[in-house]
């Protein structure tokens, strides 16, 4: 996908979560650094342009390999708040699964996930609400999504 395709894709998924919190007065954006936290940024400002609702973003940063050797605790009250963990790539599940570590401390009205890309290997019991693009591919591929400064310039089979 390049940025053209990319921006149509985190258009539609902004929509998405539009529609399906439309009675809600705020939301909470959480993106996975690097990647996941440049989509969340890029959600919200369509988001933005959507709705008058309050939208919160924040970032959190973790070892998506070693995911036991992070610390994701977020000063954050959560607690009745519609959260929306953000992504860039989910394969299975793991980054996903951990993060949400960060929200055991409060009771969040809703968690919703959002992903540029969905591989669809799923390990553990983490599906993505938001899905800009799903695709099949083989636990060898690798997708990668590079991003050239607050723009994801495009997301690629390796």
């Amino acid at each position: 996908m390049d940025e053209a395709v990319i921006g149509h894709k985190i258009k539609r998924m902004a929509y998405e979560m539009y529609e399906q919190n439309l009675d809600e007065k705020e939301l909470v954006l959480v993106g996975i650094a690097d990647a996941g936290s440049v989509l969340a940024a890029l959600l919200m400002k369509e988001l933005k342009q959507l709705s008058k609702q309050k939208i919160e973003l924040l970032s959190l940063t973790m070892n998506k390999k070693h995911p036991l050797k992070s610390d994701v605790n977020l000063d954050y009250d959560f607690n009745k708040k519609i959260v929306i963990l953000v992504d860039d790539v989910t394969n299975s599940g793991k980054t996903l699964l951990y993060a949400m570590k960060a929200f055991l401390h409060a009771e969040p009205e809703k968690i919703q996930v959002a992903v540029l890309v969905d591989r669809q290997h799923k390990n553990y019991p983490v599906t993505a609400d938001y899905i800009g693009f799903s695709v099949s591919t083989t636990l060898q591929n690798h997708i990668a999504v590079e991003l050239k400064g607050d723009k994801i310039a495009g997301a690629y089979l390796e």
